[in-house]
C-alpha cells in the first residue's frame, strides 16, 4: 500500500513487544520512498531513520543517531514518548489518521516491552534462576552450577520494598501511619498539651507541635523514599542499559542482585542499630520508666511523658501503649531511611562499575543515555540528601526546643529572630538536660552527607577515566550541590549554638527547597541544551 509517495504497511496488531514490531516494520522499509514499480527503496539504517526523524518539520531539536542505534540493537532498550510521536509520522508516512494507528500500536509495543522487563527484573530480585543457553538453573555462563539462594535475604528484601511496582507505595504507607499516629494523639489528648513549669511558663508540648514527629514523618520521609524509588526503577530499567548498551537485560538483573547481597551484613547492622537501640533501647529510657517510676529524671518533658504531670489527660498506661507505638513506627522508618542510602550508595559503585567501562561520553558531541543516567543519579542523591539533613533539622529543632524556657516551638524561634534585631534576649536553653536527639541528627547528617559525598566521587572517578574534557559541564554542577549541602548542614550545626541561628537556617533553607524542586538548578552550568535531556 502506498501513501504519499512512500510504502504503508498497516499495524498488523499481533501483540509483538517494541523491538521485535521495530526489526519487522525496518527490514520491509515501512515508511520508505518507493520506486516506480511500487516497491520501497530498501531496509531502513539507523542513519537513515535519524535523517528521516531529523527532517520532520515539527521536530525542531532532531534526534541522536545513538537513541536510533539503541532501537536496532538486540537489547531491551525501549523508547520514549516523544520519540514514538515522530516514529509513528515515519511509519504512518505522515498520514494523520495512519500516523495515529501507529502511535498507538508503537505505545502498546512499548507498554509490552516494559512488562516483560519488568516481569524478568522482579524474577531476578526474587532469585528466581537465570540462565542462558547452553547452562542450566543455578548456573550462568562459564561458571559451575551453584545451590539455590538463600530464602531469606535482608537486602534482597529491603531492595524489593523499593521496588514495588508503584513508586507512592512506600511514601503512602509511611504517611499513612504518621497521620494514623496523628489520630491517635488527638484522641488520647496529647496533640496539643502544655504544662506549667516550676518558674511559672506554660509549655507547648504537644505531639502534633512537634516536627520530629509531623514534618519529618508527614513529608520529608516520604519524599526521601520517593525520590530512592524512582531513581531505583529507573536504574534497573533504562539506567545501566544505557551505560552498558551490549550487556543482556538478563545479564544486568542478576549483575544488581549480586551487588545488592554485597552489602547484606550493612543492611544487618543498620537493623540491629534501628529496632533494639533506638527503638526498644530509647523508648524504655526515656518513656517507659520515666512513666512507670512518676519521674521524668534529667529528659526534657515532651509528649511521651506527659502523664507524669497531667495524669487528668492521659493515664500511664495509655502513653506506655502509644510510646511503644510511636517508637517502633519510629525505628521502622528509619531503617528504611538508612536502606534507601544503602541502595543509593550502591547504585553510585554501580555506576562506577559499568560507567567506566561503558566509553559513554559526557558534554557536547555526547551521547544522551550515559548523561542522563549520571545527572539522574546526582540529583537523586542530592535530593534524598537535602531531605536528610532536613529530617535531622526537625530532630534537633524539637529537641533543643524542649530544653529552652519558651512557651512553644513558633515562639522560640520567633524570639532567637528578634534578638538580632531588637535589645530583646533569647530564649535561654536549659543546658541540664540531656538530649540523645542531638546524637541521632547528627548521625543522620553525616551519613546522608557521606552519602553524597561517595556519589560526587564516584562521578568524578568516572568522568575522569572518560578523559580530561569529558564531564565538565556537570561538574560545574556538583559544585553548586556540594555548596548547598554544605550550607544546610552548617544551618543544622549551629541550631541553638548563639542568637540568631535562626536567620542563617532560613538562609540555608532557601537554596535547598529550590534545589529539591530543581536539583539541576536551571541547568545554566551546561554548555549543550541537547547534549543532556532535561532530567526531572
Amino acid at each position: 500500500m502506498i501513501k504519499n509517495g512512500k510504502y504503508f504497511v498497516p499495524p498488523s496488531k499481533d501483540g509483538s513487544d517494541f523491538k521485535k514490531l521495530f526489526q519487522q516494520l525496518c527490514t520491509i522499509g515501512a515508511g520508505r520512498p518507493v520506486d516506480l514499480g511500487g516497491f520501497p527503496a530498501g531496509p531502513w539504517t539507523p542513519e537513515l531513520l535519524a535523517t528521516a526523524i531529523s527532517q520532520i518539520d515539527a521536530n525542531r531539536s532532531g534526534i541522536d543517531l545513538r537513541t536510533v542505534q539503541l532501537w536496532f540493537q538486540d537489547n531491551d532498550k525501549g523508547i520514549s514518548s516523544e520519540n514514538i510521536r515522530w516514529l509513528a509520522r515515519v511509519f504512518g508516512c505522515d498520514d494523520p489518521e495512519a500516523t495515529s494507528k501507529w502511535q498507538a500500536e508503537l505505545s502498546a509495543a512499548q507498554a509490552r516491552l516494559v512488562a516483560r522487563r519488568r516481569e524478568q527484573s522482579r524474577r531476578d530480585m526474587h532469585g528466581e534462576a537465570v540462565f542462558a543457553p547452553g547452562t542450566t538453573p543455578g548456573e550462568t555462563p562459564g561458571s559451575t552450577r551453584v545451590g539455590p539462594r538463600r530464602s531469606l535475604s535482608l537486602a534482597r528484601r529491603s531492595e524489593a520494598v523499593f521496588s514495588r511496582p508503584s513508586q507512592l507505595d512506600l511514601p503512602a504507607l509511611v504517611f499513612a501511619g504518621a497521620v494514623a499516629l496523628g489520630f491517635f494523639s488527638y484522641f488520647l489528648g496529647v496533640h496539643s498539651v502544655t504544662y506549667a513549669r516550676a518558674d511559672g511558663t506554660v509549655k507547648q508540648v504537644g505531639f502534633l507541635w512537634a516536627p520530629n514527629w509531623t514534618f519529618l514523618f508527614m513529608v520529608f520521609m516520604p519524599l526521601h523514599f520517593f525520590v530512592v524509588s524512582a531513581l531505583l526503577a529507573y536504574w534497573k530499567a533504562d539506567g545501566r542499559s544505557a551505560l552498558a548498551q551490549e550487556a543482556d537485560q538478563a545479564e544486568l538483573g542478576a549483575a544488581w542482585a549480586r551487588q545488592v547481597e554485597a552489602t547484606g551484613f550493612t543492611y544487618w547492622a543498620v537493623l540491629t542499630l534501628c529496632l533494639p537501640f533506638a527503638g526498644l533501647f530509647q523508648w524504655m529510657v526515656t518513656s517507659l520508666l520515666p512513666l512507670l517510676r512518676g519521674d521524668r529524671g534529667n529528659f526534657a518533658m515532651d509528649w511521651g511523658a506527659i502523664a507524669i504531670l497531667r495524669p487528668d489527660i492521659i493515664t500511664v498506661p495509655q502513653s506506655i501503649l502509644f510510646t511503644g507505638l510511636a517508637y517502633l513506627y519510629m525505628s521502622l522508618c528509619f531503617y528504611l531511611f538508612f536502606a534507601g542510602l544503602i541502595l543509593l550508595y550502591t547504585l553510585a559503585d554501580d555506576y562506577r562499575a559499568f560507567g567506566s567501562r561503558s566509553g559513554a561520553r559526557h558534554g557536547p558531541g555526547g551521547t544522551s543515555g550515559p548523561a542522563e543516567a549520571d545527572i539522574k543519579l546526582l540529583s537523586a542523591t542530592f535530593r534524598s540528601t537535602i531531605l536528610g539533613i532536613l529530617i535531622a533539622i526537625c530532630m534537633k529543632l524539637q529537641s533543643a526546643y524542649l530544653t529552652s524556657s519558651s512557651v512553644s516551638i513558633l515562639a522560640w524561634l520567633s524570639a532567637d529572630l528578634q534578638s538580632v534585631f531588637t535589645a530583646r534576649e533569647p530564649a535561654d536553653n536549659l543546658r541540664s538536660f540531656t538530649t540523645p536527639t542531638h546524637y541521632s541528627s547528627l548521625l543522620v547528617t553525616v551519613v546522608s552527607c557521606a552519602v553524597f559525598v561517595h556519589a560526587v566521587m564516584r562521578c568524578h572517578e568516572v568522568w575522569s577515566n572518560q578523559g580530561a574534557g569529558d564531564g565538565r559541564p556537570q561538574r560545574g554542577l556538583l559544585w553548586v550541590m556540594s555548596a548547598v549541602v554544605s550550607l544546610l548542614a552548617l544551618g543544622y550545626a549551629l541550631i541553638g549554638a548563639f542568637a540568631g541561628f535562626s536567620i542563617l537556617l532560613g538562609f540555608a533553607l532557601l537554596p535547598a527547597t529550590y534545589g529539591l524542586v530543581n536539583p539541576q538548578f536551571g541547568a545554566w552550568w551546561r554548555s549543550d541544551q541537547r547534549g543532556i535531556s532535561s532530567v526531572p
